[in-house]
């Protein structure tokens, strides 16, 4: 480095520096805070992130580094973290804590399977909470443009919900920052980035700081702070102007003036960072080029033997570079480009065949090395040499890697590059152990954990291409029932049912296999989803039969569970059905087969879900749940529809606080499954948040129709139509919903019952107002409507999924829905609406309520003002006890409207809304008989703002003066004689 070259002050950035220190000090005050820091490449990012950190240092901050890499297609899981984890077990200060957290230390070259990411994420995120716990913490993630889909979905599961949520009431506040970089101008269009960026950036605690160019006057205050003499305002000039407000820009064209002193500068920073790099001597030069191929960072050992030159020569070469601030030394005896750009730049200036060589190298020492974290870098660099038979094995050693540390995207991605490569490579170089099929077959399973339904199915439709007519009929089967059950994931259930079908007739049933038994259950889950009961049934009594001859217990326990959903009389909703249920729950665990426990499990939950068993549903669910945990298991299908009916018998039980953490658990699984918190959007809705309906609608935004999906949103989106008093938007989504969750041969779903009872209660308001107004015309057109709807909700409720009439719950909202439409048809029905309170008390205090409040609404129309106001009251103290504030208004509006607040005696919860403190304050004065005035005078406010509190209070008492108010006040208890001296 030229003698007259400061290092680079830092200049231009105090508003961005300001910002994340404000975010440092609060994190360290118990605000965990995020920070998304954008900007062109060389703009200052990582200089502003490196002064942020100083700062957080000197403020006895902990910090900690994380970089991510450019391989090219190819990605290292989880490498950022796994930086940052080695620095802290590394750290004698908080080595114990890392300690206290095994799972974590699989990132570091322990075991592990593939299936333990849940638990992996919650272990880091469970350090990383004590870890602030013990001293404030910065985490400083640098390149995120180039970060692996392991390493995305670990951040999306720590901003969402791991570290940054605020913790339970006495739980230590997390004292936690984190900031993470990334190039605005490598983002196109399609980039992997762009999606997690616009989800994190919603998130409360997460800010997004752009590092935009600095204005010409601040470049060229940095360019002359960089040189000790005076520069010419020529020379300032031409620098500005080619570094349009990029800092490294400029600090690289004035570098290459000084080192050669007029010179004319090349146009393209490329042509600017090789000047400096060709004025090294000729062996720094070399360490350059061989470092370029390496990446962005180098192992010492890695770099002495690609290069092979002398120690002596090495250590000259890498000082030199090193002092030019061209590579910097790194933990671990690593060095690293100083910036992205140089790397990139020196890569592109070597020879086409000087690149291949040196690929070549590294990929042989790799695979001398044998390291299995390394098996990504040497299957991209025997890609690049051309060396396709070592990038195919090296690929398949990296997906083993991959699925080793819970990394079930990359382990596909790499997967597929196997897949890509197989035909380039000889028959006599592939792995003797693999053929297409198996290895596509491998593929499919790896995108099903990772969450990647419609990839599998894609994919184990290849496996069958591959496969062919010759194929041997077991390897056939298999493929053709695997497909069946991909198929049943994305709910195409009669392409299900016809490979089934087709798998079950390749395989004969003698001699008994294993094949053929598998091949059976799956043939009788198909056949049941598409309506083909008699044969479901006649295929699992010769299953069974084979299945206990060969021993198979798993196989038994999936035939039973699809057994007791054909029998109409011992089903799942009975006390019979969930004996065979727990006997198959039994056979599963001996054999070790947690899936299909899993199954049975889910089943026992849902039958005592929907016979309104609901204390039962919790116990299983928990034992699921915990079962799953401790296997490693919770993002397989079962355990997540366990996660989803968990929630939703929180909220139908009325503990929506539980129902809410209970969501927030389900919401770090993947976005594929984010129907698991809908019944957190359901207590949004009821508590007033009309944000939740946005949440809701975005579910129905992903790149395939998911049913579940759809289920949520159309529930929730009806819901909020109703709320806001929109009958034509509630009939359209009812209509919506109901022709997506209708199966192929046009049955509806059972919760069109529930879609039916919340759209007629908006079209019973509607009815209402229009009747209220004279237009007898408008009434009627929505009680044909309402006809639509109640006959809709008829004919669901009568045949259940099991053949026979629904479970408690739907006939619960089958009795709301008649009760609505009597209210349409000739006004509210007081017999109507009692049946309707009375379903609902199998365990659903929220919806009892509301069907209460139409009583009440029954009630006060027929004059039985006494028992409407015992009703009413029962609605206030659900309404309170939930925070179901929608709910109160509308209590609030009939107690106003039937001037319910007299008629209420003494003792019992207020019919009245609450009232603000403020409100209590001119309360009491008015019982003192103040002026509006004397009021504001006694409590600091304006006459006209006691003014504006006295008309609120009267409206909330519905009373129609000042007497009447403090006579309601003093009946219900607002105020005592006491409370006024």
């Amino acid at each position: 480095m030229s003698q007259n070259i400061f290092h680079a002050p830092f200049v231009g950035r105090d508003a961005e520096l300001a910002r994340l220190t404000d975010v440092v000090d609060r994190a360290g005050g118990g605000e965990p805070r995020a920070v998304l820091v954008a900007g062109d490449a060389g703009v200052g990012k990582s200089r502003t992130l490196a002064e942020a950190a100083a700062y957080a240092v000197s403020k006895g901050t902990a910090v900690f580094t994380g970089h991510c890499v450019d391989l090219g297609d190819v990605g290292l899981p989880y490498l950022p973290f796994t930086e940052i984890l080695g620095a802290l077990a590394a750290d004698e200060r908080f080595a114990p804590l890392f300690q206290a957290h095994p799972a974590t230390a699989r990132l570091l070259g322990g075991g592990g399977d593939g299936a333990d990411r849940p638990q992996l994420f919650e272990g880091i995120a469970a350090l990383l909470a004590d870890l602030a716990g013990t001293a404030p913490v910065l985490l400083v993630l640098e390149d995120l443009h180039w970060a692996d889909q392991s390493s995305r979905d670990l951040l999306r599961f720590l901003l969402s919900r791991g570290v940054l949520q605020r913790p339970t009431p006495g739980a230590p506040a997390h004292r936690l920052a984190v900031f993470a970089s990334y190039r605005a101008d490598d983002l196109h269009r399609r980039h992997p980035l762009r999606p997690l960026l616009a989800e994190l950036v919603r998130l409360p605690a997460v800010e997004r700081l752009e590092l935009k160019p600095m204005p010409d006057t601040e470049v060229a205050r940095l360019v002359r702070s960089l040189r000790a003499e005076p520069l010419s305002e020529v020379t300032v000039g031409r620098i500005v102007e080619r570094a349009e407000g990029n800092a490294f820009y400029a600090e690289e064209l004035l570098a290459a003036t000084a080192d050669e002193p007029g010179a004319v500068l090349p146009s393209g920073l490329a042509d600017v960072l090789l000047i400096r790099i060709e004025q090294l001597p000729g062996a720094a030069q070399q360490v350059l080029r061989t470092a370029a191929v390496a990446g962005r960072r180098v192992g010492h050992d890695l770099l002495r033997d690609a290069v092979q030159l002398p120690d002596d020569e090495l250590e000259s070469a890498l000082r030199e570079a090193v002092g030019r601030q061209l590579l910097l030394p790194g933990r671990g005896a690593t060095y690293e480009f100083r910036h992205a750009l140089t790397r990139e730049a020196v890569y592109a200036d070597l020879l086409p065949g000087e690149r291949v060589r040196l690929h070549g190298v590294f990929a042989k020492l790799l695979a001398r090395r044998g390291r299995a974290g390394e098996s990504a870098e040497r299957a991209h660099h025997s890609r690049e040499s051309h060396d396709l038979a070592d990038a195919l094995t090296a690929s398949v050693e990296a997906a083993d890697h991959a699925h080793g540390i819970g990394a079930p995207a990359e382990e596909l991605r790499h997967l597929e590059g196997a897949l890509d490569l197989w035909s380039s490579v000889d028959a006599g170089a592939r792995p003797r152990d693999l053929d297409t099929v198996t290895l596509t077959l491998r593929a499919s399973s790896a995108a099903a954990r990772a969450g990647e339904n419609h990839r599998a199915v894609s994919l184990t439709r290849s496996a069958l291409a591959g496969a062919g007519p010759d194929a041997d009929s077991e390897l056939g089967a298999r493929v053709r029932y695997t497909l069946a059950g991909d198929l049943m994931r994305v709910d195409s259930l009669k392409a299900a049912f016809r490979y089934s079908s087709e798998a079950l007739a390749m395989i004969p049933a003698e001699p008994p296999s294993p094949t053929w038994v598998w091949a059976a259950a799956t043939h009788v889950m198909a056949a049941r989803y598409v309506g083909e009961n008699e044969e479901a049934g006649r295929v699992a009594g010769d299953a069974l039969r084979v299945a206990e001859r060969l021993g198979l217990g798993d196989a038994r326990a999936d035939l039973i569970i699809s057994v007791v959903g054909l029998d109409p009389r011992g089903n799942r909703r009975t006390r019979e059905g969930r004996v065979r249920l727990r006997d198959a729950r039994e056979l599963a665990r001996r054999a070790g087969n947690v899936p299909v426990e899993m199954r049975a499990l889910f089943n026992l939950a849902v039958g005592c879900f929907e016979s309104g068993d609901l204390g039962e549903c919790l116990d299983w669910l928990s034992e699921g749940l915990d079962s799953a945990g401790r296997t490693g298991l919770l993002s397989s299908p079962y355990p997540v529809e366990m996660r989803y009916l968990h929630s939703l018998c929180l909220y139908t039980l009325g503990r929506w606080d539980e129902c809410v953490r209970s969501a927030a658990a389900a919401d770090r699984l993947p976005a594929a499954v984010g129907y698991a918190v809908g019944p957190a959007l359901y207590v949004a809705l009821a508590r007033g948040d009309e944000s939740a309906a946005e949440r809701a609608r975005a579910l129905l935004n992903g790149p395939y129709d998911d049913w579940m999906a759809g289920l949520v949103a159309g529930v929730a989106l009806t819901e909020a139509a109703v709320l806001r008093h929109d009958p034509e938007a509630a009939v359209a989504q009812f209509r919506t919903s109901v022709a997506a969750l209708s199966d192929e041969s046009g049955s509806r779903h059972a919760a069109t019952v529930r879609l039916a009872a919340l759209a007629l209660g908006a079209i019973g308001d509607a009815v209402a107002e229009r009747r209220s107004a004279g237009h007898e015309e408008g009434a009627q057109y929505w009680a044909a409507t309402g006809e639509e709807l109640v006959e809709a909700a008829r004919a669901t409720a009568a045949e259940g999924e099991d053949g026979g009439e629904q479970g408690p719950e739907g006939l619960a909202w089958l009795a709301r829905a008649e009760a609505e439409w009597a209210r349409v048809r000739t006004g509210p029905d007081v017999g109507a609406w009692r049946k309707a309170v009375d379903a609902f008390a199998f365990g659903d205090p929220y919806e009892r309520a509301r069907c209460r409040l139409r009583l009440a609404e029954a009630l006060l129309e027929a004059g039985a003002r006494e028992e409407a106001v015992a009703q009413a009251r029962a609605v206030g103290e659900t309404a309170d006890r939930l925070g179901a504030v929608p709910l109160r208004a509308a209590l609030d509006a009939l107690v106003r409207r039937g001037r319910l607040a007299q008629a209420s005696g003494d003792g019992g919860v207020p019919l009245l809304p609450a009232l603000t403190a403020r409100e209590c304050d001119v309360l009491r004065l008015l019982a003192l008989g103040r002026t509006n005035r004397q009021i504001g005078d006694e409590l600091f406010i304006t006459g006209k703002t006691a003014s504006v509190h006295v008309s609120n209070i009267l409206a909330k008492l519905g009373a129609a003066s000042r007497t009447e108010a403090v006579a309601i006040a003093y009946r219900e208890g607002l105020i005592t004689t006491g409370s006024l001296s």
